[in-house]
């Protein structure tokens, strides 16, 4: 018999020995690297949860890479702002304080530095992030706006603000220099002031007349075009009454005309003499002091409130729709206002086709209908008046500027020229819109850059497009919605942010509208009206770069994209505190405690310790030790 000695690679014992070498080595690779296993299979049934967090990291990394491109944008775009901000107010101090010496150019100081700042405020607004404009919307790789020396002066092939404001000063002045208005004495004891053509958009309108002359008659304002007059009837005033005629000028503001009786010697200025033997030589006097007023008001006011609406034609979407002068079907007939009627029957102030009941307009996609009585919403009664209806239409398109009637002539008023439209769904409708001044439908405004429509500017009476032979200030993006809507990120898996901006928002192009006027006007430094024609334009200056209720600020631009920033800051708060638990989550399901693993790897090693001395015994035995 003979015993066979034992096979250690076969034996039990030996699988064990291999078996706790391979957990060494395991565990001494686990012990150097901190990881379970170098291969998923080694890593235990919680590796899904790790895959899944390292997704989830991978897009927290993604998110953190876009914030960080976002703010870089957002602070240069603020950086921008902020720059707009201070030259606002460093050319509004100059507008309210600016002195009237001219230099050789017929420009104060504060005008040549607010030229300057134009220049200054066209390289902020083409500001660029890498290759992307930050003011161009969508549009980023336009430059926002055009070259400063282009927008002023124009090109050789297209007018620049200078030339548009060249000419509405031209249209506004009128050729006898009075601003549109035409002054006769029909008699000797009476004096007559009118507009020279219904429905025109240029000079000095006549809002309003009171007297106390004693004595006198007044007539009007009324007919169409506008006009009033003054009879002293061969009576001359007492000494102190006054005679006050109200203007409305193109931008819209109002300047008044007071002229008083006096016996002093000499006249006093806003006087008129009173020839105490012939009343008819009153009137004479009457009449000089009014054509000297106005002339005066036409050549300093009215210039100053041309310039700024020269700035409105070439900068702003905002534009009109201007009818015919019509009447009422009153006995006689006179010019419609807005008292008159929508229906009615003849003699009354009321229009005629008048509106009937089921009939509907549209406006801007929005329907009025016309009811009998009890008219809500968006309804009217077909006894309402002219002034219901155009506030109806104003609530509609919003317009910053109400809709007005003059002389007849229905003007409406739109911020957005290019979504002007209103029609008639009816047939009586549609003749009722032509009744109200409007021969087309549907009724469109004019779009901008306006331009005075014919030549000799002096004698025109309409405003044009004049797109094609005007040179466009804007060149980024214009389309339909939000600026801030124009760049978009997402910064976490359900949140976006809008940070975009356009160079002709209403803060920035109103400032830009009104640092343009006040740095291009010039007038004559030895003009017997330039010193009132330059006070009159600081004084609208300063009043449009003011901020007014209601408008836009640069300031709520900046709150904007300051809320942007905010809300990717509480992104980024909530992505660090994700990120250390997703961390957590992965070093749980793939990482060996060292401690552990020493642990481990001394349990092991005595273990080892422990095999390799019983295998070296049972090596050496044998037979005679066995037995």
């Amino acid at each position: 018999m003979s015993i066979s000695s034992i096979n250690y690679s076969s034996s039990v014992l030996g699988a064990q020995i291999r078996n706790i070498n391979q957990q060494l080595t395991d565990l001494s690779t686990q012990l150097s690297t901190g990881k379970l296993s170098q291969n998923y299979s080694g890593m235990g049934t919680n590796e899904g949860f790790a895959i899944a967090s390292r997704a989830q990291l991978s897009n927290i990394d993604a998110y953190t890479d876009t914030i960080t491109n976002v703010n870089v944008n957002i602070n240069l775009t603020n950086t921008a702002l902020q720059a707009l901000t201070t030259i606002r107010s460093t050319a509004q101090t100059g507008a309210a304080n600016t002195s009237q010496d001219l230099n050789v150019n017929g420009q104060t100081v504060a005008q040549n530095t607010a030229a300057a700042q134009f220049g200054s405020m066209i390289g902020v607004l083409n500001t660029q992030s890498g290759n992307r404009y930050l003011f161009s919307g969508t549009a980023v790789n336009t430059p926002s706006v055009t070259d400063a020396g282009d927008i002023i002066n124009g090109t050789t092939t297209q007018a620049g603000f200078k030339t548009v404001m060249a000419e509405r000063q031209a249209a506004d002045l009128g050729a006898n220099g009075m601003g549109r208005l035409v002054q006769t004495q029909p008699t000797p004891s009476s004096v007559k002031v009118s507009e020279d053509v219904a429905g025109s958009p240029f000079g000095l309108k006549i809002a309003a007349v009171s007297s106390t002359l004693t004595g006198a008659t007044v007539t009007g304002p009324s007919g169409s075009p506008v006009s009033f007059s003054v009879d002293l009837n061969g009576v001359n005033p007492n000494n102190g009454d006054k005679l006050s005629v109200q203007f409305t000028l193109p931008d819209g503001s109002t300047e008044q005309i007071d002229l008083t009786a006096s016996s002093a010697t000499p006249t006093p200025a806003g006087s008129f003499a009173i020839d105490p033997t012939i009343p008819n030589n009153t009137a004479a006097n009457l009449n000089t002091a009014l054509n000297t007023a106005i002339t005066k008001l036409a050549n300093t006011s009215l210039v100053a409130a041309s310039a700024v609406t020269a700035g409105d034609n070439f900068f702003n979407t905002a534009s009109s729709a201007i009818g015919t002068a019509k009447n009422n079907q009153a006995a006689p007939p006179a010019p419609i206002s807005g008292a008159t009627a929508l229906s009615g029957t003849a003699p009354s102030n009321s229009i005629s086709p008048g509106f009937a009941v089921g009939d509907t307009i549209t406006v801007n996609g929005t329907t009025l209908s016309f009811v009998a009585s009890g008219a809500a919403g968006n309804q009217l009664n077909v006894t309402d008046s002219i002034q219901t209806l155009m506030s109806k239409i104003d609530q509609i398109t919003g317009t910053s500027k109400p809709s007005t009637v003059h002389g007849g002539s229905i003007t409406i008023n739109t911020d957005d020229a290019a979504s002007l439209s209103i029609s008639g769904s009816t047939p009586g409708a549609v003749a009722a819109l032509g009744a109200l001044g409007f021969s087309t439908l549907p009724i469109t405004a004019t779009q901008p850059p306006l331009r005075v429509g014919s030549s000799p500017a002096s004698s025109a009476t309409t405003l044009v497009n004049g797109s094609a032979t005007t040179v466009k200030w804007y060149t980024g993006n214009d389309g339909p919605g939000s600026p801030r809507s124009t760049a978009v990120a997402r910064v976490d898996d359900s949140i976006t942010i809008q940070y975009g901006a356009q160079a002709d928002e209403d803060a920035i192009r109103r400032q830009l509208q009104a640092v343009a006027v006040f740095g291009t006007f010039s007038t004559s430094p030895a003009g017997n009206y330039s010193s009132g024609q330059v006070s009159a334009l600081s004084q609208r200056v300063a009043q449009a770069l003011a901020p007014q209720p209601g408008q836009q600020r640069i300031e709520d631009i900046q709150t904007d994209i300051a809320m942007a920033q905010n809300t990717m800051k509480d992104a980024t708060a909530r992505q660090t505190q994700a990120k250390a638990q997703l961390q957590t989550m992965i070093d749980q399901a793939e990482s060996a405690p060292p401690d552990q693993v020493a642990s481990e790897i001394l349990s092991l090693q005595n273990a080892l310790q422990a095999s390799y001395q019983t295998t070296s015994k049972l090596a050496q035995l044998s037979l005679v030790k066995f037995l």
